[in-house]
């Protein structure tokens, strides 16, 4: 058995076939969980050679894969069994030969040949047809493999037969993906930005392969590899090399500890948070935070200890003075989340600016608080660190309020910090300001009023936001209504309790028993609509019953009376004033409109300002499977599914490893088909059908949102 480091030349650069094994499970890796991180991190890496092109890089890992040789005749091609790592070896070989057809179409045809040596063998070496690929995966994903591979340039993805399995859409993903950042610059930046992203993923990816002689048990490594043990957190690795190298510097390591690294392994450190899909104690995502406020780069989670090693390494500052500047900067963190967790009494504008902030679920601005807080340089003044907070947070919510992508927020918030790194921190806020105004692109751009209260008008609030967010928008714009606006207190001197009040539809949802239809032919329709705008919600201090909740507008007992019962709120005094008789489509109108104005206010833009950016944006729609359920681990291969009807509650099926469902025998590739087949009925929502045996009744629908809900896809945009 051999084991050593290998970039994808030297993996894939001699002729030879890697074969997977026909009793492995398919290609399942999908877009969300697999192919853009891994598109991101090469992203990454080749903007590092574009900022240092001599500069020395250090290589992104992808995991290790085990290979065994296959005996083979002499002076044929060498072959190998993928026993572990199709899956990245495969997406690989996809990745390339996309790339590769992107180089040829940009006129970069030197680098592109560059790349098909590690995606065809040269012809001499063939004896079948197939021979001329280095990785062949299992029979099923053969057909799909060979068309997209073998696809003359420039591929035509929709002439592709197999258009719809994942090789094809992993393909037609990565295609674009490179199309769209070779030219991220115009036609000018195009040669550059070639030779860079082959750089990377020729020489500045690496993975641990073991190559196993042909009589070893190929087995038994597959277990102890794949072996579940105690995973060591960034957090558990940082500790141990900062007190190795105390020891080796003579320093009192228990004295040290006791003072600057104990609280570290309190509750509040230890506890676990999600971020995207994945969970990581806090200290860990504190010292991810904490190296990208002070390196000014993208650090990804699983970089986190080698990043933290190169920076004490570049710094050359002793860990005696290291590790008390990380303290003080853990204490200015964990006062900066409390203070955003509390639900009532005064908030100063930091605290205010961390509860928004954490409601929108955005880790991601964390580091960029550690440099305007850091203790280390001289302090903002408040003025100017208002304005910073003011710009950051209004950029945030507007953006999350016409539903943008935040995907590029990591790569914004690291160029911010290097700017400021040499910003005089008298003019913090300004910076900012002219900073944000300054993006242009689709991923980073200041939604002007204009976008904004386009938006509003018919935006299904309740729908489209998740609760939280919606609850803490209401709460600013009562606020904003008591006088808290430019920096003044509002009446009373307290703000809204934040967290408690529940959300309100005007006119119900269940309207058909005592809100009558106007006339006309649309007005369901249009009823419908505005039912979940914002200006049909509203906050209040208890939630109704449903009887009240329900009820006619002007009945006593009705749902005006009940509003009325709430009258503490600023915001329901103006919506009753002046709606006596009823409550109708064109209130609902008009007070989103007033509202969305509101909320201009509230998170306004410089004076003036117009963003030059078309109103309209395009979600992408997500079609998931089981097999993305299993990918992401929401679904073992193995899990039982039931029938929710007691009358087909005999009937269990079992979920296989490449996302199918086996049921007497059959084979069906989703839940409804399946669900057909069981009930003999023409159509079922097998989604709704199965309960999944061991998660507390638990759906297959539900598993279903809380993956999208995981890869922040909105559940209302699931295709199913």
């Amino acid at each position: 058995m051999e084991t050593q480091v290998r970039t994808p030349l030297q993996v894939f650069n001699q002729p030879q076939r890697l074969v997977v094994p026909l009793f492995q499970r398919p290609y399942v890796w999908n877009e969300e969980n697999q192919w853009e991180p891994l598109w991101s991190d090469i992203v990454r890496m080749a903007e590092r050679v574009l900022a240092e092109p001599a500069g020395k890089h250090y290589p992104h890992f992808l995991g290790a894969v085990v290979l065994q040789q296959v005996p083979n005749a002499a002076g044929s091609m060498q072959e190998r069994t993928i026993i572990d790592g199709q899956q990245r070896l495969t997406t690989l070989q996809l990745l390339f030969d996309a790339l590769h057809a992107e180089l040829v179409a940009a006129g970069s045809g030197s680098l592109a040949m560059r790349l098909e040596m590690l995606i065809k063998n040269a012809e001499p070496f063939w004896v079948n047809p197939e021979d001329q690929f280095k990785v062949w995966p299992t029979n099923r994903d053969r057909p799909a493999f060979n068309a997209i591979m073998s696809a003359p340039l420039p591929v035509d993805y929709e002439a592709i037969e197999f258009g719809d399995q994942r090789m094809v859409q992993a393909h037609r993903y990565f295609a674009e993906s490179a199309s769209a950042w070779l030219r991220e610059e115009g036609d000018g930046g195009i040669a550059l930005r070639a030779n860079a992203i082959e750089t990377a993923v020729r020489d500045l990816l690496q993975l641990v392969v073991i190559d196993l002689g042909a009589d070893e048990n190929a087995q038994e490594i597959f277990e102890t590899l794949n072996a579940r043990g105690a995973q060591l957190t960034a957090a558990d690795l940082i500790k141990n090399f900062i007190f190795q190298r105390l020891l080796e510097s003579g320093a009192d390591v228990e004295a040290s500890y006791v003072r600057y690294w104990r609280d570290f392994e309190s509750s509040f450190w230890e506890s676990e948070l999600s971020v995207g899909r994945l969970r990581f104690s806090r200290s860990s995502i504190f010292l991810n935070h904490w190296l990208v406020a002070k390196t000014g780069e993208e650090v990804v989670a699983r970089e986190v200890f080698t990043r933290f090693k190169r920076y004490v390494d570049e710094s050359d500052e002793p860990m005696e003075t290291l590790l008390p500047r990380l303290t003080d900067a853990a204490k200015v963190y964990r006062e900066f989340v409390l203070a955003g967790e509390q639900k009532t009494g005064p908030m100063d504008r930091l605290g205010l600016f961390a509860y928004r902030t954490g409601v929108m679920e955005s880790e991601v601005i964390k580091p960029l608080v550690l440099v305007l807080l850091d203790p280390a340089r001289p302090p903002v003044r408040d003025e100017q660190l208002h304005k910073a907070l003011g710009a950051i947070e209004s950029w945030m919510v507007r953006r999350m309020l016409i539903r943008s992508t935040t995907k590029n927020y990591n790569k914004l918030v690291a160029e911010l910090i290097r700017d400021l790194d040499s910003t005089d921190r008298d003019k913090i806020g300004d910076v900012i300001e002219r900073l944000l105004l300054s993006q242009k692109s689709d991923s980073r751009y200041w939604p002007d009023d204009g976008e904004v209260l386009e938006q509003l008008k018919v935006l299904p609030a309740y729908r489209r936001l998740g609760r939280g967010r919606l609850r803490m928008v209401l709460e600013a714009i009562e606020d904003h209504l008591r006088g808290w606006s430019d920096g003044k207190s509002g009446l009373g001197g307290e703000r809204v309790p934040r967290r408690k009040l529940a959300i309100e539809h005007i006119m119900p949802q269940k309207w058909a028993a005592h809100w009558p239809l106007p006339a006309g032919p649309r007005a369901e329709g249009e009823r419908e609509a505005l039912i979940h705008t914002l200006g049909n919600l509203t906050l209040l201090t208890s939630r109704l019953n449903s009887k009240v909740s329900n009820g006619p507008w002007a009945s006593e007992g009705g749902k005006r009376s009940g509003l009325e019962m709430h009258d503490v709120l600023v915001m329901n005094r103006e919506l009753l004033r002046g709606s006596e008789a009823e409550w109708a489509e064109s209130m609902i109108r008009a007070r989103s409109e007033e509202l969305a104005k509101r909320i201009t206010e509230v998170w306004p833009t410089p004076a003036g300002y117009k963003s030059g950016f078309a109103a309209e944006t395009v979600r992408p729609r997500h079609r998931v499977d089981l097999s993305d359920l299993v990918s992401a681990e929401f679904l073992k291969p193995g899990a039982k599914l039931v029938p929710r009807s007691k009358k087909f509650r005999d009937h269990v099926a079992v979920v296989l490893s490449d996302g199918r469902i086996e049921w007497n025998n059959q084979f069906f590739s989703s839940p409804s088909l399946a669900g057909k087949a069981i009930t003999g009925r023409v159509a079922v929502n097998g989604w709704n059908f199965f309960l999944v045996e061991g998660e507390r009744k638990c759906s297959l629908k539900e598993l279903r949102i809380r993956y999208l809900e995981a890869i922040s896809a909105d559940p209302e945009d699931d295709e199913e």
